[in-house]
């Protein structure tokens, strides 16, 4: 069977300074006719830095959204005309004020697709090299320092949740076997 959902037409319903919305008119695979509202996102980047003895260096900073800190790995959102690795050095950087002789390409996942064309790249950061970091305008957060294992044991323990750093984290685990 076909499962192509397709467009009929679409309006915009919001256009901010990162997505956009919009609702869509679509035909289904049995030719019935339905609406799906969907957030346009350019993506993002998460890196894991991890150095020589086994540390990882995370980012702990208040999401809006949920209402709480969080922490995560640096992360940041693809620039219109940037590439995902060229986005991940520069977010490692400025998070963390950290460089890299290595990024390991972990993948990439879709965020929410239900209502988000969002897609995230991971990647490993080794060989690292310390630098001063350089936040965004209106940008806090506070970079934590601990043992890989640590972070390994809090994401499967759900004490950690975000999305990025958990498959960052997990896939990172499987690639150190």
């Amino acid at each position: 069977m076909d499962l192509t959902e397709k467009r009929i037409s679409g309006e915009e319903k919001y256009n901010g300074v990162i997505i956009s919305v919009t609702l869509d008119k679509v035909e289904l695979c049995d030719g019935k006719q339905t609406l799906r509202e969907v957030v346009h996102h350019p993506g993002g980047v998460g890196v894991l830095p991890l150095d020589e003895d086994g540390n990882v260096y995370m980012v702990r900073q208040f999401r809006y959204p949920v209402g709480a800190p969080t922490l995560e790995i640096p992360a940041g959102k693809i620039d219109r005309h940037d590439d995902h690795l060229d986005t991940a050095k520069r977010e490692l950087s400025e998070e963390t004020g950290f460089s890299a002789d290595e990024y390991i390409d972990l993948g990439c996942c879709y965020t929410s697709p239900g209502y988000t064309d969002e897609i995230i790249h991971v990647y490993l950061a080794r060989g690292l090299h310390k630098g001063k970091s350089h936040l965004d305008e209106g940008e806090f957060l506070n970079v934590e320092k601990m043992p890989f294992d640590e972070l390994f044991g809090m994401v499967m323990r759900n004490e950690i949740i975000d999305a990025k750093t958990v498959i960052a984290v997990s896939k990172a685990k499987l690639y150190l076997k």
